[in-house]
């Protein structure tokens, strides 16, 4: 039904990673709220508080206060709260832009109250699906390349290197491609890299992906990921361990994108962004403490 072209742009922040989505896809049906506003409000649970939210896509999306997010509880975090944010880069402000309206859990006119963020959760068949409870949530252990391997890991990557960067941005089509199985998957991403492809790799990452063994379905969803130690014992997909913390209610990790694109037919991007700032951790952020090379 759509013949047009709509850009979703996705800002992640890093160094602190900044993660704002919006979308251009549908009308905007609430207005900002300002942080005084927000500072000013009294959160009440028993009215405010959303919780069993059935998505269209058979999620359940829990209104999770703030401070009480899985972020906080990772060692360099612990006792610290989100913080106002920076500017940010020129051409890159908030003005003009839609609702971010463009995942399936707010196709019903939902949303988490201000104070709180929205945390895709975790079901007892999740768990199942992995290969062991260690293992849930993290990208198994494998020699990292930037070109295709022999093991069935095929991929394509386009890439700069060699100088200083303080920032990246990749517009990425958004499709619902067919994967054969549980444990195959398909995704489209931007990577921030460094370090060595060794035991040091620092990678921060953010796109879609279609998982079913992640998920138990086959929608592309909206993805993060970090590590700092090359994918062995640090880091995890979206909110699924402590390290990253999010303070935008209206963006679910984890949560199915809608609409998608198709072929002869509409087509939708995402726009992911990533700059680097030396202030104070803003709202939505990794702190560089979590990092070894990043």
């Amino acid at each position: 039904m759509v013949s047009c072209c709509c850009k979703i742009p996705i800002f992640v922040f890093v160094f602190l990673l900044l993660l704002v989505i919006s979308s251009s896809i549908c009308a905007a049906h609430s207005s900002e709220t300002g942080n005084s506003q927000a500072n000013n409000q009294t959160f009440r649970p028993e009215e405010e508080l959303k919780k069993l939210k059935l998505s269209p896509d058979g999620d359940i999306i829990d209104c999770v206060l703030l401070r009480h997010q899985p972020a906080f509880d990772h060692p360099k975090l612990k006792g610290k709260k989100p913080l106002d944010p920076p500017e940010r880069p020129n051409g890159h402000n908030r003005k003009g832009m839609a609702a971010e309206d463009f995942q399936m859990w707010m196709m019903s006119g939902e949303s988490c109250p201000e104070g709180t963020i929205p945390i895709r959760r975790t079901t007892e068949e999740d768990m199942l699906r992995a290969s062991s409870v260690a293992s849930f949530g993290k990208k198994p252990i494998r020699l990292v390349r930037r070109d295709s391997s022999s093991d069935g890991h095929e991929h394509a990557v386009g890439y700069v290197s060699g100088d200083e960067y303080y920032g990246a941005k990749a517009n990425i089509n958004v499709w619902a491609p067919r994967v054969s199985n549980q444990y195959e998957f398909s995704l489209s991403q931007l990577w921030v890299i460094s370090g060595s492809f060794g035991d040091d790799l620092n990678t921060i990452e953010a796109g879609w992906q279609v998982s079913p063994e992640l998920y138990g379905d086959y929608y592309p969803r909206f993805f993060t990921y970090w590590t700092s130690d090359a994918y062995q014992a640090t880091g995890c997909y979206n909110l699924l361990c402590s390290g990253f913390v999010q303070t935008n209610n209206r963006i679910a990790i984890g949560a199915a994108i809608s609409p998608t694109s198709s072929y002869g037919g509409g087509q939708f991007d995402i726009s992911l962004l990533v700059w680097k700032v030396n202030l104070v951790p803003p709202p939505n952020y990794y702190t560089n403490k979590m990092f070894t090379n990043l």
